[in-house]
């Protein structure tokens, strides 16, 4: 078969290497419109951003790899239309690339709010993205952030880091409330207030205007910045998909193997909307672990391998001298049982719909995630699992629930 691969992320390139290390004889093209070979970003609001990485660092492969490995590697380059009747994709300048099976990893973009001033916000996806905003905070004494989610509060504390004045404006009563809850939110948001933010929820944007500073108003208040980031979430880039009739519906909607309504076009990463078999509904990720897992799937998929998106989804962030690792997916109305004292910062705190457990978040507790997800759908004692003096592995005689 002859592959291409449209966008040139993690998941793209974690398919190509996949496919190479399976045998793959046929030929690979990956086309992605960003001038780098693919990349990681977290790093982009954690570590390079308060420049304590390179660029290099976060690179997924050198780009001799692709020449030695035979994958044709097309950056800065634009896909213009993916004829799925004629198997092929059409580039800018009129290139034409054949396929037998196409992947589409063409990632997301920030999501823009549709307000007076929109265009005088930064957002941050690209690696020139997080090299201006890291030269911004070194010359900038104030920002405002809009968004408490998590791209939002890691660029607020690199802010705090860099000695910068921070505000976020979050329109919902909590950041990160429909990710974590209301008692873990609660626990980020007063995380932030310690170390300075100005942390302002419930509260809506109505423009931005300016030129320097930056006047963003906001929940009746007037408030000058130097700069002003907008971190309200990404949108999928499904445009190719739907030009090309594939089904879309917040995401390329994919069954359980990465398969969209055509049988000869996949979908992974950021953009696939896809059927995951552990949690039994379709659901959209954009977290680094699962671009790296469905680029390694979908390879196997291809290879002949009987494979599934049967994995629970996984994110970490770095926070001041917060870590944290999350794994599962809670619904907003689970309880929330934690083990350890939250007021020391080093707890683990576990979500359950009933006596099943279906998440778990290690804050500052290490080499603890693999068990928690070993316990992903069991059902499990309350009490034992609030007791720190309870090994997590004794709790594994819990059955696995029945979905």
């Amino acid at each position: 078969m002859d592959i291409v691969i449209i966008g040139a992320g993690l998941a793209a390139a974690k398919a190509a290497i996949a496919l190479r290390e399976g045998g793959h004889e046929g030929a690979i093209t990956i086309v992605g419109d960003e001038k780098h070979p693919p990349y990681e970003r977290p790093p982009l609001s954690k570590d390079f951003l308060m420049g304590k990485s390179e660029f290099g660092d976060a690179v997924v492969e050198s780009e001799s790899w692709y020449g030695e490995h035979d994958v044709r590697l097309l950056t800065g380059r634009t896909v213009e239309r993916l004829d799925v009747a004629k198997h092929r994709v059409e580039l800018d300048g009129g290139e034409v690339v054949a396929y037998d099976k196409a992947i589409l990893a063409t990632g997301a973009r920030p999501r823009v709010l549709d307000i007076p001033g929109a265009e005088l916000a930064r957002t941050l996806r690209r690696v020139e993205d997080s090299e201006g905003l890291r030269d911004a905070y070194a010359s900038s004494s104030s920002i405002v952030i809009i968004g408490g989610g998590w791209i939002g509060l890691e660029a607020a504390a690199a802010a705090r880091e860099a000695g910068v004045d921070v505000v976020v404006l979050e329109a919902a009563p909590l950041p990160l409330q429909r990710a974590l809850g209301d008692e873990m939110a609660g626990y980020f948001a007063d995380l932030h207030r310690q170390h300075g933010v100005d942390l302002r929820t419930s509260t809506g944007v109505d423009g931005i205007s300016g030129s320097g500073p930056l006047t963003v108003s906001a929940g009746g208040d007037d408030i000058e910045a130097d700069l002003v980031l907008m971190g309200v979430g990404a949108a999928p880039n499904t445009e190719l998909a739907e030009t090309a009739g594939l089904e879309v519906d917040n995401g390329v909607v994919v069954d359980e193997h990465f398969v969209s309504s055509d049988p000869d076009v996949l979908a992974i990463g950021d953009v696939a909307r896809a059927r995951n078999t552990a949690i039994g509904e379709p659901i959209r990720v954009e977290h680094w672990d699962n671009a790296i897992r469905q680029g390694k799937a979908v390879a196997r998929v291809l290879l002949g391998e009987e494979v599934a998106y049967d994995w629970q989804p996984y994110f970490f962030t770095d926070q001041y001298d917060l870590g944290m690792e999350y794994v599962g997916y809670a619904g907003p109305a689970h309880d929330v049982v934690v083990r350890g004292d939250v007021r020391s910062g080093e707890f683990i705190a576990f979500w359950l719909d009933g006596q099943r457990l279906t998440a778990g978040m290690n804050v500052n507790v290490w080499d603890v995630n693999d068990d928690i997800r070993d316990l992903l759908g069991r059902t499990v004692d309350r009490e034992r699992l609030a007791d720190p003096d309870v090994p997590l592995t004794a709790l594994m005689e819990g059955e696995v629930a029945d979905d």
